[in-house]
């Protein structure tokens, strides 16, 4: 394969490693770009997914240990495209490296962190705890390496990780740079952000310390998240008793979403699971105006929690959210469209289950491609070599991101190879 142009891949979560690794390992060269520090995507800030409900680390570290021994892949982290030209077989491609402060000496002994004084929000973590200006992203980080945020660190005028760092693994004068590539065929999977939800104004989302997203839900069960895998109140810290959980908060709403998110129906129904398990007297309410749970495996996961009589679901949009501000408590505010009657639940967290916005809503592939009114790809609209898959084109679950990423590898192969008919 030698004479192979290589296969580039942007986007470093579970559909972009995917077809990095499927077509490393049947003989192509394959560069894989990534914008953030690390290669995981959203999966690495889950608790579990689907569909066989294991921690991210259960299937992100076979594949990282697949990448880190494939001489034929090779990644850039804190990379972004920024041109394309040329024609399927023959992409040149423009490609800037931002500036980690941080090369490849590093050992992640966290010297560094210990004489940092720079405070910067935990991104990771959505910005509910804090790190050091100079961090490692997460515990499981993949490359396992230190970054500094030149938002918060005083580089020269501190310097003292510099001194502290034994391995001279900091360099606080690296610049920006512009690489170019070579490219026989490329695999766009820049995934997606959670909706933001301060713009559902009458759901209290940074108003009331005590509604969170279905991904802070994620990151509070999470035993690397920033209450160790406690779920407590974010107010005051005190365990929860009654949780509510609200579905379609800002999707199929034209106002915000107008579309249906596909997931997040199962990760209330997965994230009850996880109150329901640290406290078994919980009472869950899940406020709903249509449960999705497409195939066998999960309609059964449905009936399993539908079972649960600590876990009531509630047909009906949800109006409003109202805080005690004495207690934090929340009050929601429905109509429950079986009963037909505006109820009023007291509860001590409220989630929102915030949809799926394509990355590509904002970050649009520097070619001639379309898109539709939510900022997904159009499939096909693109030049022929350029694949757009998983969250870039439509909401899907972890399973489907991985098979797409399968099928993409099987038309970057051929496309690189000599070109495919559509």
């Amino acid at each position: 394969m030698a004479e192979e142009k290589r296969i580039l891949v942007v986007g470093g979560g579970i559909s972009g490693i995917t077809t990095t690794v499927e077509a490393a390992e049947v003989g192509y060269e394959v560069t894989l770009i990534e914008k953030n520090p690390y290669l995981g995507g959203r999966v690495a800030q889950l608790n579990k997914y689907f569909p066989k409900l294991c921690p991210p680390n259960c299937g992100l570290e076979i594949n990282f240990r697949r990448i880190k021994n494939n001489p034929r892949v090779k990644f850039y982290t804190l990379a972004e495209v920024e041109k394309i030209s040329g024609t399927e077989g023959d992409f040149d491609v423009t490609v800037k490296l931002n500036p980690r402060y941080v090369n490849e000496k590093c050992t992640a002994c966290g010297a560094c962190v210990d004489v940092c004084p720079q405070e910067r929000p935990n991104d990771f973590n959505l910005g509910m705890d804090k790190t050091k200006a100079i961090y490692l992203p997460h515990e499981f980080a993949f490359p396992l390496r230190y970054v500094i945020d030149e938002k918060y660190c005083a580089k020269e005028k501190c310097a003292k990780c510099v001194e502290a760092c034994a391995y001279n693994a900091i360099d606080l004068n690296m610049k920006s740079q512009s690489i170019s590539l070579k490219a026989g065929s490329i695999v766009w999977a820049t995934g997606w952000n959670p909706y933001e939800a301060t713009k559902i104004d009458n759901l209290g989302f940074g108003k009331y310390q005590n509604v969170i997203t279905n991904m802070m839900m994620e990151r509070l069960a999470s035993h690397n998240g920033p209450t160790e895998g406690k779920i407590l109140r974010p107010s005051d810290g005190k365990e929860v008793s009654r949780v509510a959980f609200v579905q379609c908060a800002g999707s199929r709403d034209e106002n915000h979403l107008p579309y249906c998110s596909y997931i997040c129906c199962l990760a209330s129904m997965k994230q009850a699971t996880y109150v329901r398990e640290q406290y078994p007297q919980a009472q869950i309410l899940i406020f709903y105006i249509d449960i999705r749970s497409p195939g066998t495996r999960y309609e059964k996961f449905y009936k399993k929690v539908q079972s649960d009589e600590n876990i009531k679901f509630i047909k009906g949009k949800v109006a409003k959210i109202e805080e005690d501000p004495a207690t934090k408590d929340l009050t929601v505010v429905a109509e429950d469209t079986q009963s037909m009657q505006k109820i009023h639940e007291k509860v001590e967290l409220v989630v929102l289950a915030t949809g799926m916005a394509p990355i590509t809503k904002e970050w649009k592939i520097p070619t001639s491609v379309s898109y539709d009114t939510d900022g997904f790809v159009l499939s096909n609209t693109g030049p022929a070599g350029i694949y757009a898959i998983g969250c870039a084109i439509k909401p899907v679950d972890v399973y489907s991101s991985a098979r797409e990423g399968t099928a993409a590898a099987l038309k970057a192969i051929q496309s690189t190879s000599g070109g495919v008919r559509r």
